[in-house]
């Protein structure tokens, strides 16, 4: 697993969290996305963590990838912010995937039937990974009611367990 450790969130690894996720936002996707646009990056235990949860990968104490769930009701859950830096992408490291595998397994634990989502058109890289890994593409009316859609969601996707 090369020294990959995935664990569940907590406060000390928030400004790494935030950094991750703007750096791969804005550098990599061009996606015009602030922090104040992403209140839930500065409450994770609050917004993730109370009837969800949020886990990172962690690469000798560096935060290295973030993946989280949100509990939407109905027995089904919101996946949100599966972030992986660039360098720890790909068949070496296989992190998506092993982040994936810890949401999924969680998920399933807590009985849920069902796992949404939604991306950007521009991530055309994890619209691969999430068929690859038995998620559909559905149209935005058939989200649950109880849907977080977010500004820059244009595309998205259901897992059923």
């Amino acid at each position: 697993m090369n020294n990959i450790v995935i664990q569940e969130y907590s406060n000390k690894y928030q400004e790494q969290v935030i950094d991750l996720i703007l750096s791969i936002q804005r550098g990599e996707f061009e996606v015009n996305i602030t922090k104040e646009d992403q209140p839930d990056l500065s409450d994770i235990p609050n917004f993730y963590q109370s009837g969800g949860n949020f886990w990172l990968a962690l690469h000798k104490g560096q935060v290295v990838g973030t993946i989280a769930l949100i509990n939407i009701g109905n027995q089904q859950g919101a996946l949100r912010k599966m972030f992986v830096k660039a360098e720890y992408r790909g068949k070496a490291y296989e992190l998506a995937k092993l982040l994936l595998i810890k949401l999924i397994t969680w998920a399933k634990d807590q009985n849920m039937r069902e796992i949404y989502l939604g991306t950007t058109e521009k991530f055309l890289a994890a619209h691969r990974f999430y068929e690859k890994n038995e998620f559909i593409t559905i149209d935005k009316k058939q989200l649950p009611a109880t849907f977080p859609i977010m500004k820059v969601d244009t595309r998205f996707y259901k897992l059923t367990l």
